[in-house]
């Protein structure tokens, strides 16, 4: 069995752990899962396994993989075996190796600006030719759906015009 960090999220004091597991058997059988360590709870996120597993393997699986996996990604925001040294909610990445801060989602201004903002990108997309769905999910960082719904809030505080002709 190995089990190696995916990657990690910080939430105020705790943190939520992705890992990667993967158990090998003498029968060549073989499973592959990604598992997530929060609070003291595992949950799988996704599993492959060769031969598919049983009902009842599913259940021991969860047995199978707690003690390795609280070993080694911890959630709680204790580092974790094969983790960087990284400031919380930062990332190594300046010119000259300093910490940089990072968030997962640009800044994005709620209300009315918000809603502005959003159709000043829609307009600007439209106008390049390219489409400006896309345009308001890379500059929000929402995805298509939460972006789909700014729009229809901007459409109806009147800064786009309506999507169908009105009879």
């Amino acid at each position: 069995m190995s089990v190696w960090p995916a990657w990690e999220v910080q939430e105020g004091e705790g943190a939520t752990s992705w890992c990667h597991v993967r158990l090998a058997f003498t029968d060549g059988a073989r499973v592959e899962l990604l598992a997530v360590v929060c609070e003291g709870r595992v949950s799988i996120e996704d599993i492959r396994s060769q031969p598919a597993l049983s009902l009842v393997d599913l259940t021991v699986l969860a047995d199978w993989i707690e003690g390795p996996l609280f070993e080694n990604c911890d959630g709680d925001g204790s580092e974790a075996e094969g983790a960087e040294d990284v400031a919380d909610g930062a990332d190594v990445g300046g010119v000259d190796g300093s910490v940089v801060p990072r968030r997962a989602r640009p800044a994005w201004p709620r209300g009315v600006e918000g809603r502005w903002l959003v159709a000043q990108e829609y307009r600007a997309a439209q106008g390049e030719g390219v489409d400006p769905v896309l345009a308001v999910m890379c500059a929000t960082g929402h995805s298509r759906r939460r972006s789909l719904r700014l729009i229809a809030q901007a459409r109806d505080a009147g800064y786009l015009t309506p999507r169908h002709a009105r009879r």
